[in-house]
């Protein structure tokens, strides 16, 4: 699995969960569990995960759609 997108942002990873499965990718959202766990303070970042095969398509797609995606 590769990170794809890095942020505290609820708004950026729904928009980018959106976009990605419209593109036919499938996408994993990594540590919102840890994020409640700490009081949904927003401290801690939430990671978008795809398949490594993907990761060239999601940044692609990610960049149409104006979501800085992690390198």
């Amino acid at each position: 699995m590769k990170e794809i997108l890095k942020t505290n942002d609820l708004v950026l990873l729904s928009w980018a969960q959106a976009l990605l499965h419209d593109a036919g990718i499938g996408c994993w959202l990594l540590d919102g569990h840890t994020s409640v766990l700490e009081g949904s303070l927003g401290i801690l970042p939430r990671r978008l995960m795809v398949a490594e095969d993907d990761a060239e398509d999601a940044r692609r797609v990610l960049g149409a759609g104006d979501v800085p995606a992690t390198a």
